[in-house]
């Protein structure tokens, strides 16, 4: 990245050009008092008509006060100012979403649902990113790669774009969805690698036990947020289809999140449990995360100066000299 910017070095100089106006009042007011003066009876008989070089004596101080002024201007140091950046990542993080999708995601506590609040708040997430390399983890009753960790944004906001109910086989396996996030990371050379697990349920099937996937995490020092989605209470959950229009039908059921596994999760792995019961709270559990792991970014500059200040010494020289040039020759019968 390039930037070029004009500055001068010594402004606190740059006050001295009150004085010009100042001068040229003053030089106003007594311009009189410096000619000399001929006492006479009458000027009667004299017919002398003016001089233009009469009137072309002040131009002598007008010389004098531009050469001031660009004296003061070369002593404030005027300077374009080039700057170049390069940047360097130095602690890369690896980052694998393990996100639920069963069937209670489409509950209607967060708006328009669940899911969908979930993967808006997530592109966002990623977004805000761009130095780390992101993979994507969807578990049910079973577990699914939807996207191993990638540098490339653009790959992975379309993989939670379409993510979807009813792909996979019902239930909640936590256990699962963990592991296999584990298993997307086991290989990182990263030196951070974390897990963002997000659930709305308890765990109630999956080969893989959910304490046995947190061992297997502390043991390949991965650090897990667990984020427990659904209000307090009860909320609208589907639990059937209209067998006529195939649309899904709700009902009020009580929200059910196993919080003391997702603690324990977190607490081993040295993570942190968050609650979301909203949408602006799940947002802001996102921009929590963020602000955890932070990306270690080095950056160098290189600064290149252009002095401007000699072009303006070498003009009032030759003011001044004009000015003295003029005033002993063409004007000096006038001085």
């Amino acid at each position: 990245m390039m930037g070029s910017n004009f500055e001068f070095l010594n402004p606190g100089f740059l006050w001295l050009l009150v004085l010009i106006p100042l001068l040229a009042i003053w030089y106003f007011l007594t311009r009189n008092t410096n000619s000399a003066a001929l006492t006479m009876a009458s000027t009667k008989g004299f017919q002398a008509k003016p001089s233009i070089l009469a009137k072309l004596k002040p131009l002598l101080y007008v010389f004098r006060l531009l050469a001031l002024t660009l004296l003061i201007l070369a002593l404030a140091r005027p300077r374009n100012v080039s700057v170049s950046s390069r940047t360097k990542t130095n602690k890369g993080i690896d980052i694998v979403m393990a996100i639920d999708v069963s069937a209670s995601m489409l509950a209607r506590d967060l708006k328009p649902n669940r899911l969908e609040a979930l993967k808006k708040v997530a592109n966002e997430f990623v977004n805000q990113r761009p130095n780390d390399r992101i993979g994507i983890v969807v578990y049910a009753g079973e577990s699914f790669t939807q996207t191993p960790i990638t540098s490339d944004k653009r790959i992975v906001r379309n993989t939670i774009s379409e993510i979807k109910w009813g792909d996979l086989d019902g239930g909640t396996a936590i256990g699962m969805g963990l592991g296999s996030a584990v298993n997307r990371l086991k290989e990182s050379k990263a030196k951070s690698k974390v897990i963002i697990l997000l659930t709305d349920g308890v765990n109630n099937t999956g080969f893989v036990d959910p304490k046995t996937a947190t061992e297997l995490a502390v043991g390949l020092d991965i650090k897990v947020y667990t984020i427990g989605l659904g209000t307090n209470g009860t909320a609208s959950f589907p639990y059937a289809k209209d067998p006529q229009t195939g649309k899904l039908l709700f009902r009020s059921s009580p929200v059910e999140i196993d919080e003391d596994l997702l603690k324990y999760i977190a607490k081993e792995t040295e993570g942190k449990y968050f609650r979301a019961t909203d949408n602006s709270k799940l947002k802001a559990i996102y921009e929590e995360i963020n602000k955890l792991e932070k990306t270690e970014i080095e950056e160098f500059k290189y600064y290149n100066y252009q002095e401007r200040y000699r072009f303006l010494v070498i003009l009032a020289g030759l003011f001044i000299l004009l000015e003295v040039v003029l005033r002993n020759t063409i004007f000096k019968s006038f001085i």
